[in-house]
């Protein structure tokens, strides 16, 4: 049995999650916050006969803390703050705020994780533990098979690097010389086989594809093979605005302004889909279109959300080749080169491709999240551009919020 630890640095988590660190310590260091566990699929095997292991690795977690020259990598990051790096300098996650237990009831055979407590510490949570229940979930499938596992991923992973190079390479041939280069990133800690697959996909993709392979969010991986760490505005940051004492009306462009004020210029990737793109675009305006270097796309048709964003941008008399469109909504080789080949002859646009890269060696992959749901007190919610991804533990409020930026019920 493998006993060793999922998570050994508290470096080993996305860039967004430390902006949105940084962000909210500043902004709303008061804020209390409650984050939940969420399998969006079925699993192999009940989850809950997780829980005693996820429970050890909580206690492990609540261990760590961060290393001097983990802290001078972070800080060399210019849009990251002195303050916030002192805070993370003392910073230890409280075991007292964070919940695991077997579902009961209606939740009989799920994984209960509760994290709830001050939002700059239980927010951090999120990604150790969306990485440890995949790992744990997937030594226990694979046990006693885990060459035959592995030996499959390097094949489909050697296949992907070979497609990636061949795609780009033929770029100005097949579009045009004034096509936009096809680029992608990592973005799949958060639903990874595990910590030492991860490591192996993105060494690999830097030997094999450094024409095409641009970054990576995971900050730990990216420190250690010389990559840039890439990351946006996550939904719970538009979501806490919801919550701290602004018009919920206003709410998005609030939110849109504190980035701004934030970050002056950095890290200008919006994110569109926590109300969905509509009511996204009736707040981004010519001033925010102008602030921001592009837009993100993470539910509902690609193409359709592409056109919207350039129609918007021409409404706006905004020339969208000054702009970027990133696409990272379950995204695979062939979805990201097809999306490539639609928009970049008009538009600069990059993929942040997840699971494909960092759990794809045959056994299905865990669909699962942990979502802000309640922040002072109140509800919070995620309307997103697609049904299945809609996040809300009160229909009172989720109703109120499509009355209130006129989102119909889909």
């Amino acid at each position: 049995m493998n006993d060793t630890p999922v998570i050994r640095s508290l470096l080993e988590t996305d860039l967004y999650k430390f902006t949105m660190w940084q962000t909210l310590l500043h902004a709303f260091p008061a804020n209390d916050a409650e984050y939940r566990f969420v399998c969006r699929n079925t699993p192999a095997f009940p989850l809950s006969e997780l829980c005693e292991a996820v429970n050890r690795e909580l206690d492990h977690l609540c261990t760590l803390g961060f290393s001097d020259e983990e802290l001078a990598y972070l800080g060399g990051l210019r849009f990251m703050k002195a303050d916030f790096i002192d805070f993370l300098r003392i910073f230890r996650f409280q075991r007292r705020f964070i919940e695991a237990r077997p579902g009961e009831g209606a939740e009989a055979g799920q994984l209960v994780i509760v994290a709830k407590g001050p939002q700059v510490h239980v927010m951090g949570f999120e990604i150790f533990v969306l990485a440890i229940v995949n790992e744990l979930y997937f030594r226990r499938l694979c046990a006693g098979r885990e060459r035959e596992v592995l030996a499959e991923g390097r094949a489909r992973l050697a296949t992907k690097a070979a497609r990636l190079r061949d795609y780009a390479a033929a770029v100005p041939a097949t579009l045009g010389a004034e096509a936009h280069p096809f680029e992608c990133f990592d973005f799949g800690l958060r639903r990874r086989f595990s910590g030492a697959w991860h490591d192996e996909v993105v060494a690999t993709l830097k030997r094999e594809a450094p024409q095409v392979f641009k970054g990576c969010s995971n900050v730990a991986l990216a420190r250690r093979h010389g990559l840039v760490p890439i990351g946006t505005m996550a939904h719970e940051y538009l979501q806490t605005w919801q919550a701290v004492g602004v018009q919920l009306r206003l709410s998005q462009r609030a939110a849109l302004e504190g980035w701004v004020q934030e970050f002056r210029g950095d890290l200008g990737i919006a994110l569109t889909d926590v109300i969905g793109m509509d009511a996204f675009l009736a707040d981004f305006d010519l001033y925010f279109a102008k602030l921001f270097d592009g837009l993100r796309h993470d539910s509902g048709d690609p193409v359709e959300w592409g056109e919207k964003a350039l129609a918007h941008y021409a409404a706006l008399r905004i020339d969208a080749r000054t702009k970027r469109l990133v696409f990272s909504d379950g995204l695979d080789t062939d979805e990201a080169f097809r999306l490539h080949a639609h928009f970049a002859r008009r538009v600069p646009v990059g993929f942040g491709i997840g699971t494909h890269l960092t759990n794809d060696l045959g056994p299905k992959p865990l669909n699962i999240v942990m979502k802000l749901v309640r922040c002072n007190g109140q509800p919070v919610a995620k309307l997103s551009d697609a049904p299945g991804k809609t996040l809300c533990d009160d229909q009172t409020f989720l109703n109120y919020l499509r009355q209130v930026f006129r989102v119909r019920a889909s």
